[in-house]
């Protein structure tokens, strides 16, 4: 009896051993850095891939699938197409940090294709409100199922084309 409890508690601590209490302290926790700004060509109108947004409004919403991408810095960028009922069409650039669920403005296109960069290009927080519900409909429904950003530029373009990411769909 006695061997059996001095094997026991051998093996207890044995387990307190092989977890050092300094662990996190050994961690690099390295500062996010991002990477750096390269403006893609102007959008291909006809190759845009419309992605639902809400009833609430009349706009028409498409992402250009050249321009997508999922970066090694943990932001998907990406060509936005808003169209009015009108005709109007407003383009930009933006990112998207699934991790901190924000986003950023990095340029507006002009009618002429070039881009003009944005003067405030901040991160700001995505909210899931009526006006630009564009964003978290992207955050949602598309490019970070479940708050985790997809594995790459295939995976986001099957979310659009498919209407959803099959992580988020309900049956």
């Amino acid at each position: 009896m006695r061997r059996l409890l001095f094997a026991m508690l051998s093996l207890v601590s044995v387990a307190t051993q092989a977890a050092p209490d300094d662990f996190d302290e050994e961690y690099e926790k390295k500062p996010w850095q991002e990477l750096a700004l390269r403006l893609p060509p102007a959008p291909d109108h006809a190759a845009q891939i419309p992605f639902y947004v809400s009833a609430a409004t009349d706009n028409r919403f498409s992402i250009d699938p050249k321009s997508l991408s999922v970066d090694s810095d943990g932001v998907i960028r990406y060509v936005l197409i808003i169209t009015t009922s009108g005709g109007a069409r407003n383009v930009t650039y933006e990112g998207m940090r699934c991790e901190t669920r924000e986003n950023r403005i990095y340029a507006s296109g002009r009618l002429d294709g070039s881009w003009s960069k944005s003067r405030n290009n901040e991160w700001t927080r995505i909210k899931d409100v009526v006006a630009n519900r564009h964003h978290a409909a992207l955050f949602l429904e598309y490019f970070c199922p479940g708050g985790v950003i997809v594995a790459n530029t295939a995976e986001a373009l099957d979310a659009l084309q498919r209407g959803v990411h099959p992580l988020n769909k309900r049956w």
